[in-house]
Parts: structure tokens; C-alpha cells; sequence
């Protein structure tokens, strides 16, 4: 569902992501954690075309079988929100406060359904995600946040992309929301009549990541450094850099 090659991001001067290679299977979770500055969101903005201004991405970005590097502001428009899907760390400012949770979910559903089934997709939406049928007339405001991280995940979700791509979901929340909102990443299902999107999920928590991730790369100074199993990062990590990580879990689950 996606692969990149040798991708390498210039910015201010200087290399910021160095060559990575990583590919994500339909279906599966993998986790991209490093601490800040490793080049981790550098990484997941150039799969969303979404790099800052006077940064620079070289190599090959694939998704679902298509070249992104290169794309068109167009193409990215026709990718984002169908091929790719994206939930940052704060849905409060990335929902419109002005408009409801129908009126969000309806605009990436009127893509490919017909208006008279917009409403009953919308619903069906936020019953995967665990919403009560009424959160469709509330406002961002009027929600929990973790009530606004599961709407921010319904409307990724709603353009029916095949690589969903979450930034440190968790972050503002407290740890009860956490972990309803992490079982939630972990067993997204699918569309209806479809396969459950491939994720993509960068963090600087080891141990938040490897509760949702079957797989773990580990980047460090802008390069991937190590990427293997969930369960062989934990038990043999290779990399100083993940022995740092692993040690930093295990002491705050102690």
C-alpha cells in the first residue's frame, strides 16, 4: 500500500530525512517512532504532500501503486482524503468549529456515494468508531476530545483510503481516552465490503505504538535505523537508538 524509496527530504540546507526505505503491506500496522528531530513527521508530510515551504523531497513515494513524487497540486488533492487518510495529534483545530459532525463527514462521502446514501454512511461511520447516532448534529465544542479524536478518525476514514496515517493521535488525550482511542486504531474495521486500511503510525512512545503496531521502524538522525517485528524491537533491539527506547518504556511501565 505503500513503499518509499531512498527518500530523502532537503530543508534549510540541510538533510533531513536520509534515504529511507519502508514499505507498508494492505492491512498492516506499522509503527515509526523517534524522538524529536529524528525526521519521523518529516517523513509521514512527504507521503502527504503536505512538506513545509522550501522543503525538498527526492526519491520515490508510492502509494497504492502510484508515483507521488513529482505529483501535481492536483494529483495530491485527488490523493489525500481517497488513496490516503490522515488523523493529527489535535482535532479541535482540525475540525471547523462552525460545522457539524454530519456536515464534516459529508463532504469526503458525497465523493463516491450518491446524496440520498450520504446520511445513512455517515451514521454507519460513526458507529465504527463507537459515537452515538446524535453526535452527527454536535458541534467540535460540544464533544470530549476523545469524542473529537474518534469524529477526526471516522472522517479519515470516510474517503474509504487504503493507507490511513495517524501523527501522534494520542498525545493530548488523558490515559483512559488513550487507550479507547488506541483499541480503536488496533482494530479499525473496515469499509463496508472492503479491507481495513493499511496504518501508518508515528510517535516518540514506543509503548504507545507497540500496543496497536505489529511493526516497528525506528529513525534517528533522519535515517531508519532499525525496522523489524513488534515483538523482536521489544525483546532484541539491535540499534543503540532502540535499546534507548525500549530501556524508556519499560521504566515508565515499572
Amino acid at each position: 500500500m505503500l513503499r518509499l524509496s531512498r527518500l530523502s527530504v532537503r530543508f534549510a540546507g540541510r538533510v533531513v530525512v536520509d534515504t529511507v526505505d519502508l514499505a507498508v503491506a494492505p492491512g498492516e500496522s506499522v509503527g515509526l517512532i523517534g524522538g524529536s528531530g529524528s525526521g519521523k513527521t518529516l517523513t509521514a508530510l512527504a507521503v502527504l504532500g503536505l512538506l513545509p515551504d522550501g522543503a525538498q523531497a527526492d526519491g520515490s513515494v508510492v502509494v497504492d501503486g502510484v508515483e507521488l513524487c513529482g505529483a501535481t497540486d492536483r494529483q495530491w488533492r485527488d490523493i489525500r482524503g481517497s488513496r490516503v487518510g490522515f488523523v493529527g495529534q489535535d482535532a479541535l483545530a482540525a475540525l471547523n468549529p462552525l460545522a457539524t459532525v454530519g456536515r464534516h463527514l459529508r463532504i469526503p462521502l458525497r465523493r463516491h456515494l450518491s446524496r440520498k446514501n450520504v446520511g445513512h454512511a455517515a451514521a454507519g461511520l460513526l458507529a465504527r468508531v463507537g459515537l452515538p447516532a446524535d453526535t452527527i448534529t454536535a458541534y467540535p465544542a460540544q464533544l470530549s476530545g476523545g469524542q473529537r479524536q474518534r469524529v477526526a478518525i471516522a472522517l479519515a476514514a470516510a474517503g474509504r483510503p487504503g493507507l490511513l496515517i495517524a501523527d501522534e493521535p494520542t498525545s493530548a488525550l488523558d490515559p483512559p481516552t488513550q487507550a479507547g482511542v488506541l483499541r480503536l486504531l488496533r482494530d479499525l474495521p473496515p469499509a463496508d465490503g472492503g479491507t481495513r486500511p493499511a496504518l501508518l503510525m508515528i510517535s516518540h512512545d514506543l509503548a504507545v505504538v507497540s500496543q496497536v503496531c505489529t511493526r516497528i521502524a525506528v529513525m534517528h538522525a533522519g535515517r531508519l535505523v532499525e525496522d523489524d517485528a513488534t515483538t523482536r524491537i521489544i525483546a532484541a533491539p539491535r540499534h543503540p537508538r532502540t535499546r534507548a527506547l525500549v530501556a524508556s518504556a519499560r521504566a515508565l511501565a515499572a
